[in-house]
């Protein structure tokens, strides 16, 4: 039995009319008429009654109407089901570092949930090492790094990019309007910085130690946006990436510090262990994270 001439037939029945059944089928007069005879010979029984333009179910078609629309529901159930295990869907880990979470996750999510509504993704804050441990503990799929360049054949790198670091000052400091600040004096400024140990600040950190200086910050915070807006308001310095400062130097509220001495070589890369399956959720993500470009 051919399904689409019983869905004809719940059409027919249901609108009595073999005109309105081709209109809402896209079918014409003469298909849905030459489907219901082709059904009609199949079961040996005639379906319906066609007396002056009015057509009826015998009482062979109600029978079947009642077996159609269950079979019917069958399908409709069963597509739906299919529908399903078509949906993507899956829980990805990805652990980063809390000054590139902000920019990253605001880029990529929003699309990412739109397009795969039933990709779940959780964001673990942390820093390099700790990263590495969660990746090779399995409780992170992804490492988004923000520090120096890493190389380990234990892990694949997925993507990676040098980033642009600058101190910086309030648009009326002092500093700003010098072509250069020597680093002794850099340490005697107030400082506002992300936490100790952490990427970038590790770095810094390591420079000034083997000049034997030290910055001890008046405020420590993983938020760069609030550390841009304390230091538009003249709280002090700080060292950012350009990805965070750039829109505060543009509006002029933020200007550059420069400071030769220190040269800070940061990158970003994404990777993950080598022995890491990567299921259909997982590659979806690498996938919006390798579009974003800080």
């Amino acid at each position: 039995m051919d399904i689409k001439n019983l869905i004809t037939f719940i059409h027919v029945a249901e609108l009595r009319s073999f005109t309105k059944a081709g209109d809402k089928l896209g079918y014409s007069q003469s298909t849905v008429s030459f489907q219901i005879r082709q059904l009609e010979n199949e079961l040996g029984v005639p379906l319906f009654e066609r007396i002056n333009r009015t057509v009826t179910l015998t009482s062979h078609g109600s029978r079947l109407l009642q077996s159609a629309y269950k079979i019917n529901e069958v399908l409709q159930d069963f597509e739906h089901e299919k529908e399903q295990e078509t949906e993507i869907s899956g829980k990805v880990r990805l652990a980063m570092a809390d000054s590139l979470c902000n920019e990253v996750i605001r880029r990529v999510f929003p699309e990412l949930h739109k397009n795969y509504p039933g990709i779940k993704l959780e964001c673990i804050s942390a820093g390099t090492q700790e990263m590495f441990r969660l990746l090779n503990q399995n409780e992170a799929d992804l490492m988004y790094t923000l520090d120096s360049h890493i190389y380990d054949t234990n892990f694949a790198i997925l993507q990676e990019s040098r980033i642009s670091m600058h101190f910086v000052c309030a648009a009326d400091n002092p500093l700003a309007e010098r072509d250069r600040v020597p680093v002794e004096e850099l340490a005697k400024q107030p400082f506002l910085l992300t936490e100790k140990g952490m990427s970038y600040r590790r770095l810094m950190d390591e420079q000034l130690a083997a000049r034997s200086l030290e910055i001890k910050p008046v405020f420590v915070s993983g938020n760069a946006d609030l550390i841009c807006h304390l230091v538009e308001h003249g709280a002090g310095l700080s060292l950012l990436p350009d990805y965070v400062t750039r829109p505060y130097v543009e509006k002029g509220r933020l200007r550059y510090v420069h400071v030769p001495e220190i040269r800070l070589e940061v990158w970003t890369q994404l990777l993950h262990h080598r022995d890491k399956w990567i299921s259909e959720a997982m590659g979806i993500v690498i996938d919006y994270l390798h579009r974003c470009v800080l």
